[in-house]
């Protein structure tokens, strides 16, 4: 086993940096990096701090409650998140970001 450190950032689907959505700058970002693994996922429903509820509607999807919300986790080491972090924390100052030490079992290699 190995310990290693799993970033979460909450976003929104709405959640722009420079005209690109969020979750996709990220997602890029880490990848230039170098990072281990990253996952974008896309939640049926929930809500955040202002206590708006979200959730999927069928039959408007262009409706701000269709505005879902999206974790995005990193894992890596604690010096990659760490490095990560710092070049992101500028686009994520009104995010809700986690950061927690997991063990890992197996890299599926």
């Amino acid at each position: 086993m190995t310990t290693w450190k799993q970033l979460t950032i909450y976003v929104s689907e709405l959640d722009c940096w420079e005209h690109q959505p969020l979750h996709q700058v990220l997602l890029g970002m880490a990848r230039r990096q170098g990072l281990t693994g990253v996952t974008v996922v896309r939640a049926i429903s929930g809500y955040g701090k202002h206590g708006v509820f979200r959730t999927l509607n069928k039959l408007d999807p262009s409706t701000e409650s269709s505005a879902l919300p999206l974790l995005v986790t990193v894992i890596d080491s604690e010096t990659a998140i760490t490095e990560f972090f710092s070049l992101v924390k500028h686009m994520l100052k009104d995010k809700f970001v986690t950061c927690q030490t997991i063990e890992v079992l197996s890299t599926g290699v």
